[in-house]
């Protein structure tokens, strides 16, 4: 297992066809999806020579924790159909490697076993909200989540209503037809029955979610019953970023939400180009995270040297852990970390704090006949 692809490539073989659909999807027709890992070809690097990188160092801070590279582990959702032990693998393996596991609202172990599976107690867990539309069950919610000891609050702000994933929707009824085959079909009354649950496996989880959220009323809320770090998870244009500047919160994760809601939500990292582009000083503000098809640690140095703090990676996590469990997890950040320093020496860049704009371009090649 030589990089993300080897260990996907894997999972793909072993996963159950209910597990890979929900993976797997996106919106629509995935042009979202597939544009996130595409729209890093577009940009270059500017590499400086004659530097010395005998001593790399890809540590770095995240909202003042600790971390050993800028990576996070990003909450993908339903990690028990990957391998029994679901997101207790991705806490231990985030604290043998010493990188942060954002933890979501719907985690396939109660918050409390994983606040437990944590190795030392000062290791970070970050929370991923989906704010309840009962601000009371909300509140006590943050609460619980800040007796458990996690570190900051990240509310999902980009799935008022969950996008159309027809791969999951599809999978539980291309089951049912590989299972009965040879069986005489399905009445059309009986096929429009069955039709009625939409979603697929994750219909259940947005019915959770508070689908009248406001910059005027949510985020004041949560400042109000909570001292953790907010961060606004699920902006997609400069303009929400500016939003959330104006908020008062301490970050904003560049998200579409893994071209799971909206087809045509633009890539995070062309997100983060326009930001940097049009508002450098929202960087001096709050700190910028992305998220959305990170799978090598060049992607990794794209986003940082335009100003992100730290990646979220979720479905490459899933795929590890489904491919080889926790030795999985461990050993996809150990790939990333190598990945990341021989980049960083490469660049030029010694420490984090080298990587600058002037090191990456824009390009779009075109053939010239």
């Amino acid at each position: 297992m030589l990089s993300s692809a080897d260990i996907e490539d894997v999972a793909m073989k072993v996963l159950p066809r209910k597990a890979r659909s929900y993976y797997a999807s996106g919106g629509d027709d995935g042009i979202s999806l597939r544009e996130n890992a595409r729209a890093f070809s577009r940009f270059f690097f500017k590499p400086r020579v004659l530097r010395k990188v005998s001593q790399c160092d890809p540590s770095t801070t995240i909202l003042g924790h600790k971390s050993s590279i800028p990576v996070y582990i990003s909450f993908a959702g339903l990690a028990k159909l990957a391998h029994p032990n679901g997101d207790l693998n991705f806490t231990r393996s985030a604290g043998r490697t010493g990188i942060i596991q954002m933890v979501g609202t719907n985690p396939s172990f109660s918050h409390a076993e994983i606040a437990a599976a944590r190795l030392t107690p000062q290791q970070s867990l970050f929370l991923q909200l989906y704010k309840n539309p009962d601000n009371e069950i909300a509140k006590r919610f943050v609460h619980r989540a800040e007796q458990l000891g996690y570190k900051a609050i990240f509310l999902t702000v980009d799935a008022p209503v969950l996008g159309n994933r027809e791969t999951d929707i599809k999978a539980p009824f291309e089951e049912e037809d590989e299972e009965r085959e040879g069986e005489p079909l399905p009445s059309q009354d009986e096929e429009i029955e069955a039709g009625g649950s939409e979603g697929g496996v994750a219909s259940a989880f947005s019915k959770q979610d508070d689908a009248d959220k406001t910059w005027e009323e949510t985020i004041p809320w949560l400042h109000s019953i909570t001292k953790l770090p907010i961060v606004v998870k699920g902006i997609q244009c400069v303009e929400d970023a500016l939003l959330a500047a104006e908020a008062g919160v301490d970050g904003i994760v560049l998200s579409n939400h893994g071209g799971r809601q909206l087809d045509y939500a633009p890539p995070s990292i062309e997100t983060l180009y326009q930001l940097r582009l049009q508002h450098p000083e929202v960087f001096e503000k709050l700190e910028v995270f992305i998220d959305g098809g990170v799978r090598r640690g060049t992607d990794v140095l794209k986003a940082l040297c335009l100003g992100a703090k730290a990646v979220g990676m979720g479905r490459p996590f899933n795929y590890a852990n489904s491919a080889y469990g926790e030795a999985g997890v461990v050993k996809l950040i150990r790939i990333m970390e190598r990945e990341i320093v021989t980049g960083m020496r490469l660049l030029g860049a010694a420490r984090v704090s080298d990587l600058t704009p002037e090191m990456v371009m824009r390009v779009d090649f075109h053939s010239k006949l």
